[in-house]
């Protein structure tokens, strides 16, 4: 029964591809920061309106969800994340971004969607269509749920804050995917913890200025900065055990404005990422210490400012209702294509539905790389040389990557809501 339920909603797949297409390049091409997504919200309203689901926008600032009942049964939640990323995009696509907008600090910054989340987008979008258009296929009730703000950790709560666990329905699973550098046409799947948990940091160290000739005079907030970095380094090597997982990223070391001139202070942007709560403590205890220290060391007149900016909590995928997503995966796309993997280091805020209702949860992956193309730097010994996320040549192959999207989502849904 759920074959002749699949074959009927996806028998309109290959007529709705071109529109699809034509979806994701459209928001590729006009990409939006985190909780500024008014653009690609309303694409995502006016499609879930056309439908007949009962449409909301502006939950959470930009977030939409859209509900459509259709009978006694489960309610499924569907996610998707809408938000880009403030890098300068280097695909040479015809369809590449040359947008730019203004960032929280109000400088005006390139914007890009190097992460994948405009086939998040287009994908739900073939998904939802499909299953409103086959409501004989399935029965219960349909949630949609666009989300704004993933990358800086804001969306899901804004969304939970403005309400959304009373205002909406009660999920019985929460599902949700995420294209990565694998071949497309694959899907990735495991039980237990997906994603890490990630933490990121400020860090503003205070020397003294001078004049470039007058090293005498100062307390170098660079030379402070710098060793401070090659610190921070040794705290995976050599604070926590190999059997254990960490990561310590300075992703922003920023100082002076002019070559001759020492500036008085320093700032740096780090980024944390651990499975293990007693992991995480020890690592950003050791941050704290070691800025401190390298200022002692170096004489600074204050203590580092250390802020705290974004926090995510690990996604745990629920093993239950894992099981009966990849069961519904193996039935529906070709042998070989599903496999299971391990937790990765990336980081998600789409775990905090699941956790808000107490719902099982289920996240999985599907490839947007060139699969011959994989296949080749694989051979060679060349993956690493792959763009990968939030990198500025990162872009999914449109096929059949929005196929296997659209189909994943679906397979996932029916797992629940078959007739």
């Amino acid at each position: 029964m759920r074959e002749k339920n699949r074959k009927e909603i996806l028998a309109n797949l290959v007529a709705d591809l071109p529109e699809l297409e034509s979806v994701y390049k459209d928001i590729h091409a006009h990409p939006e920061l985190s909780m500024q997504e008014l653009r690609t919200a309303g694409i995502a309203a006016n499609h879930l309106s056309a439908l007949g689901f009962e449409t909301t926008t502006g939950v959470g600032k930009t977030g939409v969800v859209g509900i459509l009942r259709n009978g006694n049964g489960p309610t499924v939640m569907l996610r998707a994340d809408m938000d880009a990323l403030p890098i300068q995009e280097t695909t040479g696509l015809e369809y590449a971004s040359t947008a730019t907008a203004t960032d929280d600090g109000g400088g005006t910054v390139p914007v890009a969607h190097s992460c994948g989340h405009d086939m998040h987008v287009a994908c739900l979008i073939g998904a939802t269509g499909l299953l409103a258009r086959s409501r004989s296929a399935w029965k219960g009730t349909l949630m949609a749920v666009f989300q704004p703000g993933e990358e800086t950790a804001q969306g899901a709560v804004a969304m939970i804050d403005d309400g959304m666990l009373n205002r909406f329905p009660k999920p019985d699973v929460v599902l949700g995917q995420h294209v990565m550098s694998l071949p497309s046409g694959k899907i990735n799947w495991c039980e237990g913890v997906v994603t890490s948990a990630a933490d990121s940091l400020q860090i503003r160290m205070f020397g003294r200025g001078a004049h470039g000739s007058m090293p005498e005079s100062s307390i170098d907030s660079v030379v402070l900065a710098a060793s401070t970095v090659m610190r921070l380094q040794t705290i995976v090597s050599r604070e926590i055990s190999p059997k254990e997982c960490a990561v310590v990223t300075v992703g922003s070391l920023q100082a002076g404005m002019k070559e001759n001139v020492i500036p008085d202070e320093a700032v740096l942007k780090l980024n944390v990422r651990t499975f293990d709560e007693e992991v995480r403590k020890r690592v950003l205890a050791a941050i704290e210490r070691i800025a401190n220290a390298e200022a002692e060391a170096s004489g600074a007149l204050m203590r580092p400012e250390i802020t705290p900016l974004h926090r995510y909590r690990p996604v745990r995928n629920d093993t239950q209702a894992t099981r009966k997503v990849v069961e519904a995966f193996l039935e529906g796309f070709p042998a070989g294509s599903v496999e299971e993997t391990k937790p990765t280091m990336a980081s998600e805020d789409f775990g905090c539905f699941g956790a808000g209702w107490n719902v099982p949860a289920v996240y999985w992956f599907f490839g947007g790389e060139d699969p011959a193309a994989y296949a080749q730097a694989k051979r060679d010994g060349k993956l690493g040389f792959l763009p990968t996320n939030h990198n500025p040549g990162f872009a999914p192959v449109i096929h059949p990557t929005l196929e296997t999207g659209v189909k994943a989502l679906v397979f996932a849904a029916l797992a629940w809501l078959a007739a």
